[in-house]
């Protein structure tokens, strides 16, 4: 009989699942057999005996690539894995959401050696309709130099891990060297010439006497943003027609001169990453470790244009866009002309309405009216102060830290009792700023930089897994596990400076309140959950050829209902070179604090108009007045409510050899009902008429103080929303099926007295919306970018040889046709060729060149590049930056 606990429980915490196949981190001895450590909690699992698919990604082979952001180089290694650029994406700019399998961020649990990651404080309102609201882990704080290796895992997992194991689990096991040195400088560009960027790396492993070690990583970071623009053909209209005001695009938005409004690569700086990892064994059955980071990064980006005069896209309501004025006079006329708005600074009313445009195309203000307000100390319009109009430059600085202790080991008890008691703590931090913009209700007032309040994600998080091996007569040990875990989880948000959630004296003449485009907390908020969870986990042998696996998961939480999850898996060795596996398993993913809490308003453009939306917490007072005018006007259907959504996955799959390669294809299912989602957009202009009893207010600042002065609300408690068009909250809302195939296959031999592998990754994904949602269903285009956003097949080959002090990689990678929805049309599929080159100098130093995208590929061009400057879709699944290149250095002894 075969013993499955020689190695103790510390050696192989993780979940239930286990590994098939190592994508690219394949030993180059195809006899060697590759242990995992994610998957299962027995000592000795193969990859090969694993019931369920994962890609196991060495530390090194994520390194080939052009990225230096541990995301982009999952995207390229990871077929099933999307992630891209998010210019002009409010707060997610900051931290980028990703997908596994085109599901929500937050449907695809991380694990840093095998516990689980504190989540991101970042929730992303622009999402690109796949990821609107998650609220996932902030990837981008993990530096690549610091990972012994990667294990995706390619399949449920709720029943070992608990809540957002649904698409799979990321697993990033730190380095775990006690001695050695290692050092690594990049420098890199585009062929365009910007979005110049750099990293500086180091590893140091020491030993702690003869039975430990201390694994430190640091890292260094600085990206140049891009520019990939034309010229608006509203600012176009208006130079040509001799508003000459908009023609120094710098001014317009204090970053370029080669747009007055860019899309590219948002710039990072200051990114500086830290990571230790360490372990010290006490005796024979008892070790002690701990691991932690620190992280900090700056993320800016741009917004849009904010347009003076009009022209093919309108003015900027609440800014520039004044009410329809006699073209003598200024005074407001049904059948005027347009006009740019003007504001009474003592609140009465002897200043004109509005400075009427005429002239060619309609864009000239009427120069004599113009003066009278400049001369008039009581009339003020931005037109005086910001005649260019503006584009602000939204950013944060991003906080991470995290620490974790515990002990492991075993107690002599029959076969050996393993044990892993553990507690951490992590916590991301987001601190947001608004530059070179206004609070156009503060008039001249206003400043043009704003802090508009910050946001918090910490988490604490205990846990005890216990593990036996029972001799039952079975091919090898039936192994039990159980556990227990207990995760206290806070979300706060943090208030702005009061100017960018100020209602200024001009808001009741049309000025917007807040500061534009990003709109400050009004008031510092937290709130909290904590959940208790308890496992058992059973697998074994039967057979020499069949293995089963199975785990049953229950879990309270403090603000949700319980729930309980269960799983099933087995593999089957047909043949030595042929293997069945299957799985099914329920899963669960339940509302973060951040999602039942948060309050944001940001500025979207819907058909060519910027408008205000919001989010806003389903509690609120804005909230209840939401889910009331829902449940008024949705037949009957029911008022929205927020918990856990639950899902159920299935998967089959096949592994065999042929010749010296091999291959799994695998295929899954995936039912997610009662999606946690922001729902569609709630009209609040109609939501307030509705709660006057049928009023007709004919704006929202007109309606809030009209419904605050009847005694039907309480005006304070919408502070920062008179300009809110429309605003959407959290619910449970939807349901999805997502189906697809996993195709994996590599190759080892011998070419040309060297050593060449050659590995293939494809994945297939189709999702389909089986259910909108009858209380608050999402919107049509939330739809169609669930279901058509994301390449339907993805993936790369890849050849890498080596030959005496020669080591050469290319690979192809190939993205589907996917719609750019956000644009309206179809984009065709493209492939990516990287070629890398390195040179072993010397024992201890190699030099790398290295080109990713050689072709300089870009995604189709937008229909109309002019609409909004934006010349590629910003939804590219590869970016829009075209080719680029680097040069490394790396020095190890």
């Amino acid at each position: 009989m075969r013993s499955m606990n020689k190695r103790p429980l510390w050696r192989v915490s993780g979940v239930a699942l286990a590994v098939t196949l190592a994508q690219t981190a394949i030993a180059q001895d195809a006899g060697l057999e590759e242990v995992i450590i994610t998957g299962t909690r027995l000592s000795d699992r193969s990859a090969q005996d694993s019931p369920v698919p994962v890609d196991v990604i060495s530390g090194s082979e994520m390194r080939t690539n052009g990225s230096t952001d541990l995301q982009d180089m999952l995207r390229t290694q990871v077929p099933s894995f999307d992630i891209n650029a998010q210019p002009i994406s409010d707060a997610a700019t900051i931290t980028r959401p990703p997908n596994l399998r085109g599901l929500s961020p937050d449907n695809v649990l991380v694990l840093v050696n095998g516990k689980r990651r504190h989540r991101g404080s970042i929730i992303s309102f622009l999402g690109g309709g796949i990821s609107d609201g998650a609220q996932g882990v902030d990837i981008a704080s993990i530096p690549s130099l610091a990972l012994k290796q990667v294990e995706v895992l390619r399949d449920g997992a709720s029943s070992q891990y608990g809540s957002d194991a649904i698409a799979g689990v990321l697993n990033f096991i730190l380095r775990d060297d006690a001695e050695g040195f290692e050092v690594v400088a990049r420098y890199g560009s585009t062929f365009e010439g910007d979005g110049d960027n750099y990293m500086v790396a180091a590893n140091l492993g020491l030993p702690l006497g003869d039975r430990g070690f201390v694994n430190i990583t640091g890292e260094m970071r600085d990206v140049e943003g891009t520019v990939r623009s034309v010229v608006r053909n509203d600012v176009a209209f208006a130079e040509a027609n001799g508003y000459s005001a908009v023609s120094d695009y710098q001014a317009i938005n204090t970053y370029t001169g080669e747009a007055p409004q860019y899309w590219g690569q948002p710039d990072v700086d200051d990114d500086a990453k830290l990571f230790l990892n360490a372990a010290f064994e006490i005796n024979d059955n008892l070790e002690v470790y701990a691991f932690g980071n620190y992280a900090e990064r700056a993320v800016t980006g741009g917004f849009f244009y904010r347009n003076v005069v009009g022209g093919p896209s309108g003015q900027r309501g609440g800014v520039y866009k004044g009410p329809t004025v006699d073209p003598t006079t200024g005074l407001a006329s049904d059948s005027g002309v347009p006009s740019v708005l003007v504001g009474d600074l003592d609140g009465g009313s002897s200043c004109i309405d509005g400075i009427p445009l005429g002239g060619s195309g309609g864009v000239i203000p009427d120069p004599g009216l113009l003066a009278s307000v400049t001369a008039d100390d009581n009339c003020f319009s931005f037109i005086e102060t910001i005649p260019a109009g503006f584009v602000p430059r939204f950013g944060g600085t991003n906080e991470d830290t995290a620490f974790a202790i515990g002990a492991r080991g075993s107690f002599d008890v029959g076969t050996g009792l393993n044990y892993d008691l553990s507690a951490q703590r992590g916590s991301n931090k987001t601190e947001f700023y608004i530059r070179n913009t206004i609070n156009g209700s503060l008039g001249p007032n206003t400043p043009r930089d704003f802090v508009p309040g910050g946001q918090e994600q910490t988490e604490t998080v205990y846990n005890l897994d216990l593990s036996y091996g029972f001799e039952v007569g079975l091919a090898s040990e039936l192994n039990i596990a159980v556990g227990a875990e207990y995760r206290e989880e806070e979300f706060d948000l943090f208030a702005g400076d009061p100017a960018s959630y100020a209602l200024g004296p001009l808001a009741s003449q049309g000025f917007s309140s807040s500061s534009n485009g990003f709109g400050g907390f009004p008031n510092d908020t937290s709130a909290e959950q904590d959940n208790t969870a308890f496992y058992v986990d059973v697998e074994t042998d039967i057979t020499d050829r069949l293995t089963v696996q199975a785990a049953v998961r229950y879990e309270e939480f403090s603000n949700f209902d319980n729930t309980t999850n269960y799983k099933l898996a087995g593999l089957f060795h047909v043949t030595d070179s042929l293997r069945l596996r299957a799985a099914f398993s329920t899963g669960f993913h339940a509302p973060t604090a951040g999602q039942a809490n948060i309050t944001n308003v940001t500025t979207q453009n819907v058909n060519g108009t910027l408008v205000d939306q919001g989010t806003l917490p389903l509690f609120s007072a804005a909230g209840q007045l939401g889910a009331d005018y829902i449940a008024a006007t949705n037949g009957g259907a029911g008022r929205p409510e927020l918990g856990p959504e639950e899902a159920e996955n299935f998967s089959f799959g096949v592994g065999f050899d042929i010749g010296a390669s091999t291959w799994t294809i695998d295929y899954y299912d995936i039912d997610v009902e009662d999606r946690i989602a922001l729902g569609a957009n709630v009209d609040f202009l109609a939501a307030l008429n509705y709660t006057g009893g049928g009023t007709s207010y004919g704006t929202v600042g007109e309606a809030l103080t009209g419904l605050d002065a009847a005694g039907v609300i309480n005006r304070q408690d919408f502070i920062g929303l008179d300009d809110l068009a429309e605003f959407r909250f959290f619910s449970n809302s939807f349901d999805t099926r997502t189906k697809g195939v996993d195709l994996v296959g590599n190759m080892n031999f011998d070419l040309m007295s060297g050593f060449s592998t050659i590995t293939v990754a494809f994945n297939y994904n189709d999702t389909e919306v089986t259910d909108r949602g009858s209380i608050n269903p999402i919107s049509e285009g939330r739809v169609e970018a669930l279901e058509e956003l994301l390449p339907n097949v993805k993936g790369n080959v890849a050849w890498s040889h080596t030959q005496g002090k020669w080591r050469t990689l290319l690979r192809a990678n190939y993205y589907g046709g996917w719609k750019s929805t956000s644009n309206g049309y179809n984009v065709d599929a493209a492939t990516l060729v990287d070629a890398q080159v390195s040179y072993q100098l010397t024992d201890s130093l190699e030099l790398t060149a290295g080109v990713d995208n050689l072709f300089d590929e870009y995604p189709d061009k937008t229909p109309n590049p002019g609409g909004l400057g934006q010349l590629y879709p910003e939804d590219s699944p590869f970016g829009f930056n075209g080719g680029t290149w680097y040069l490394q250095g790396r020095y190890a002894f």
